[in-house]
């Protein structure tokens, strides 16, 4: 099933005119882009002797394999083996390839043909929203344990005290969980916030709206008091996790605001000091891979997305990452 899915496994910035070594779902994976700026997605291993791809080199609009010069085109197909240059390659000699899309600043990989498509970001394509992206961060923990914490809003005052919440304000109203066509989504959720974003000028109560569109992808939006923060501020984050291993990921948000005059990079610090209070926790879970029985883990009300989540993964058919 996971295979099946659509997983991020690059900043599309980071592919450029030479190879890059990625992994996704324990598959060593080489990506390289074309004169055309096209990115291909291969298996990291030349089919003649075994040979990492990713130490090589792109030769014009071919990947050039470090140990005997094979090329390879787009396509797959050996182009030219240096040591008999007058043979030409059979279909035969070729490398595997994978489906390869570009999209909310990344590069995403399929490694097995499906109709299943590409997760969304439903604010990518507001234009009153300026987009960037935070990350990668290579966490020791599964994809699923990763995006139950990001649906969690029970450990603000503790995790993210001073910041998210306070530990005299972590009484939780109960919020609304309904399945929708793509996974499931949590509504009507708020918590008192210390300092809900960068701009945050007093404590205020924010709004929250989560949402799971595919097993590795969680989005929200979140609106502050209006007075509480700079005028018109808003924002939608899109959390997307490649599963590496199962039990460690690689992590990237995307964040789609409506502050189009602060600096990247303070963007992105306070996100990334929010990311970085959950890190240790979330590799100190054991088990590491999220437990979908009922049974493993206990619960409360205020874990009813979580709940949602798991439901949800064993619906799809989901066994990487989960126990």
């Amino acid at each position: 099933m996971e295979k099946s899915l659509w997983h991020p496994v690059a900043l599309a910035e980071a592919v450029v005119h030479a190879p890059l070594a990625v992994q996704l779902l324990e598959q060593d994976l080489v990506l390289w882009r074309d004169l055309a700026g096209q990115v291909h997605a291969f298996v990291d291993r030349c089919p003649h002797r075994g040979a990492r791809l990713s130490l090589g080199r792109v030769q014009a609009d071919r990947l050039e394999c470090p140990y005997h010069g094979w090329q390879f085109e787009g396509n797959g197909h050996c182009a030219l083996v240096p040591a008999v240059p007058d043979f030409v390659p059979p279909p035969a000699h070729c490398v595997r390839g994978f489906a390869v899309q570009e999209r909310h600043g990344l590069v995403w990989v399929q490694l097995e043909v499906s109709e299943t498509p590409l997760p969304q970001f439903p604010a990518e394509d507001d234009a009153r929203l300026r987009k960037l992206n935070c990350g990668p961060y290579d966490v020791a923990a599964s994809a699923p344990r990763i995006i139950e914490n990001f649906l969690d809003m029970s450990h603000f005052g503790f995790v993210h005290e001073g910041w998210l919440g306070s530990r005299d304000a972590t009484a939780m109203e109960r919020y609304g969980v309904e399945t929708t066509p793509t996974g499931v989504k949590a509504t009507n959720c708020k918590a008192r916030q210390p300092q809900s974003n960068l701009h945050s000028t007093a404590a205020a109560d924010v709004h929250y709206t989560y949402e799971v569109t595919d097993p590795y992808t969680a989005l929200l939006n979140k609106l502050p008091e209006e007075g509480t923060s700079k005028d018109g501020w808003y924002e939608s984050i899109g959390l997307f996790v490649c599963p590496i291993t199962p039990e460690t990921s690689r992590v990237w948000f995307r964040l789609a605001v409506a502050d189009f005059e602060t600096p990247d990079a303070q963007l992105q610090a306070f996100q990334h000091t929010i990311f970085t209070q959950d890190q240790p926790v979330l590799e100190s879970q054991q088990p590491k891979c999220l437990p979908l029985d009922s049974r493993a883990e206990l619960n409360s009300a205020a874990d009813r997305m979580s709940v949602a989540y798991r439901r949800y993964l064993q619906s799809r058919g989901i066994s990487f990452g989960v126990c």
